[in-house]
Parts: C-alpha cells; structure tokens; sequence
C-alpha cells in the first residue's frame, strides 16, 4: 500500500477463537459490538495471528455501541484469567480507564485498537487509524467538489455518541479542519460558532440510527447540501432520509471506515468519498505486539513523530480533486473488509 496507507453478563458474547498451545502468549479482543464488520474483520485478523503464532486467543463484544457495562466485565474476566494482553476498542474511551488501570497493574498489556483512551496514554499502545487525518482528507475532498460553493455550505454533522468518544472527535474535528471550520476546542464537537453548521446528532453508528439523525437535521435546515458521517453505516442511512424528500442526487455525503459495503457505495453515488483505515492490520499487529510482550516483556512503540501506532489511512473516491491524493473505487475495493 503506497499510499497513505460482571461475569452474568456473559450473554457477553464471549467466544473462543481457539484453543491454541500458549508458547506464543494469551489475549484477549474486546469489540464494541459483535455485529458491525469493521469489528468481525478485527477478529478475523486477530484470530489468524493467534493461530500462526501459537497464542490463545479469547473475544469479547459489547451488546450495542456504547455498552460499556459488558466490556468492563470482560476486563475483570481477562484479568482474572491472567492473560498476557488486551486487545479493545472501547465504546466509553474514560469510563473504561479504571478498569484497565487494574489490567495494566496486574501485568497486562493493553492495546487500544482504532479508537484512543481517554488520556491516550491509559493504553500502554494505540494502534489505530490516524482518524484526525481521516477526517481531514474528507473535509479536503468536500471543499474542494464544491468549490467557491463551500463557503455558503449547510453542513451536517452525524456523530457517533453523546459521550462523544475520541475516535469521534477526532474524525469530526479533522473534517472541520479540512472543510475550513474553525474547531475551537478540538478535544470535543459542538462548541464551534460557524454559521454553516447546522447542528449534530448522534447514530451510534448504525443505519437506522443515520437515518433519524438525518432526519432530525433536515427538520432543522432542509437544504443541507454536505453531511459528515461518522462511518459508513450511518452514511446509508442518511442517504434513505435524503431519497425520501428526493435529494439525494444533490448532497455530498462524507464518511470514514472504507468497508466493502461503503466503497460500493461510492461506486452507485450513495457516498461521495470515504476514508479507509485497515482493521485487519490493527488487530494483527497488535497480537503480533502481545506475543513479543509474552516472550521478553517487550511493549510497542508508536510511530515516529506521533503518540499511536499508526495503520494508515487512504481516501477512496470515484471523484478525484486536484490536492487531495485518493485512491479509485478499484484499488478501494481490492483493500477493503466486510
């Protein structure tokens, strides 16, 4: 890639990806959900690294997006099993910090996968997609499709929780950069005082949850023309609250995640550009990390110049603009999950 690239609760869905000899260490994967396949790709991948390198490997998933309840369980579980790293994607990025405190102080290696703790450093290691830099190339992208247009934009803003995790802000204020918004205070959204913000609202990143957000805002404006979406699922559902007031053909939807169900969406005109990260390597690399802490206590190191391991980040369109590097829809579709 050359380019940017409580134990009752165990309807928990905990689920074991193997019962591999241990030579090459224990984990454990916690996912904000079982369901979404950003997060049935991490498993995937971390499931095959534990296979190639002899490790056991046990994973957990929240119930919805934002169960932070059943995670904290699964740590406590993780922790009593005396497993030697975790791997998770937490769906609250501070209530959860207590809970791996206890993990990192009984010896384990935590790994925050794509989305940060919050302070980033509550992880021993984030390996993740550098979101603000996701954020950012789609913002590029929309400003540059319209034009002179885009200073009379009426955008949208379709986040992912009230409790607004990092990984969401982080996306939401690398868009504004991008788009030429001023953030304000960039460690949260809602704050900025630009008139061509029309408000936000949340989905927990779901189609269904896309699509009343979307048309929660149009009842406020009825002529956005540019919507940013947290991931790819809540662009879809955007895009059917604008097919049924008939305007779809006329607003630029933006997202982030790059699963295959998102780039072809791009391909039929549903999304205009998305950022693809790749969680596949999230999660391999961070087994790959667990092993080597196994063996001889080695922790990982973040990327030069940065404060997490960065996985890459590439901007899919259909749409090239002038300053902006992107890849094709093509080159999408050879790279992406789900």
């Amino acid at each position: 890639m050359k380019k940017l690239i409580s134990v009752s609760a165990f309807a928990l869905l905990a689920s074991t990806a193997g019962a591999y000899a241990q030579e090459g260490g224990s984990a454990c994967l916690i996912t904000k959900t079982d369901t979404n396949p950003f997060f049935v790709k991490m498993r995937e991948g971390a499931a095959a690294k534990a296979e190639e390198l002899g490790m056991t490997l046990n994973s957990y998933a929240g119930k919805v997006d934002g169960d932070n309840e059943t995670q904290v369980a699964a740590v406590e579980t993780c922790i009593a099993n005396g497993v030697d790293g975790i791997l998770i994607t937490a769906s609250s990025t501070s209530a959860i910090v207590p809970s791996i405190q206890q993990a990192r102080d009984a010896g384990i290696l935590v790994i925050a996968l794509d989305t940060p703790l919050d302070p980033i450093d509550a992880a021993d290691m984030t390996f993740a997609t550098d979101n603000y830099l996701a954020g950012e190339l789609i913002g590029q992208w929309a400003a540059a499709k319209l034009g002179d247009a885009a200073a009379d934009a009426r955008v949208a803003f379709l986040d992912l929780d009230v409790s607004q995790p990092t990984v969401g802000v982080l996306r939401d204020q690398g868009f504004m950069k991008g788009f030429g918004i001023d953030t304000k205070d960039e460690n949260k959204w809602g704050d900025e005082d630009d008139s061509r913000i029309v408000g936000h609202d949340v989905t927990q990143g779901n189609e269904e949850g896309g699509r009343k957000a979307m048309e929660n805002l149009l009842a406020t404006d009825p002529m956005i023309n540019v919507v940013y979406t947290i991931n790819e699922p809540a662009a879809a559902g955007a895009y059917e609250a604008l097919k049924a007031i008939g305007r779809e053909g006329d607003v630029l939807i933006v997202s982030v995640d790059g699963g295959c169900p998102g780039v072809k969406n791009i391909a039929e005109g549903v999304i205009g550009a998305t950022s693809q990260q790749y969680p596949l390597l999230m999660a391999s690399k961070g087994m790959e990390a667990i092993a080597a802490y196994a063996k001889d206590g080695t922790k990982p190191e973040a990327t030069e110049g940065k404060n997490f391991f960065d996985t890459g980040v590439a901007l899919v369109t259909d749409q090239p603009v002038e300053g902006v590097e992107s890849i094709s829809v093509e080159e999408g579709t050879d790279l992406c999950w789900g």
